[in-house]
């Protein structure tokens, strides 16, 4: 009777640490949009924002380990937004791992003449 106790527990401590590899893996990814999008002289923000979380999950091997991914740029005068949606990786079969979001966010760099501050 203690083993298949002592199995669960296992089961929960990794499937715990796979949600939580996935909610640090997007923030990475959402803050790697961010700070692309975020340059001066960027003609279209969000597509370099979407674009490059996309890549740095690409490049990572993440893409795998996320299913049903979402990457959302939200781009305004001043900031620029990335969330990414997603599911993480489910020990179980058939049924689907816990979901997950996490957004980063940041002003827009804007060069300024000296005598404009």
């Amino acid at each position: 009777m203690l083993f298949p106790v002592v199995l669960l527990i296992l089961f929960g401590v990794i499937q715990g640490a796979l949600y939580f590899h996935g909610r640090n893996v997007a923030l990475a990814a959402a803050e790697q949009g961010v700070r692309a999008a975020r340059a001066d002289g960027q003609t279209n923000r969000a597509g370099t924002a979407a674009g490059q979380a996309r890549q740095f999950l690409a490049d990572t091997g993440e893409l795998d380990n996320l299913t049903g991914l979402s990457i959302r740029p939200d781009v305004d005068a001043d900031t620029v937004r990335v969330t990414v949606n997603a599911r993480t990786v489910s020990l179980l079969p058939g049924i689907g791992g816990p979901k997950i979001s996490q957004t980063a966010s940041g002003d827009i760099e804007q060069f300024t003449n000296g005598g404009d501050r």
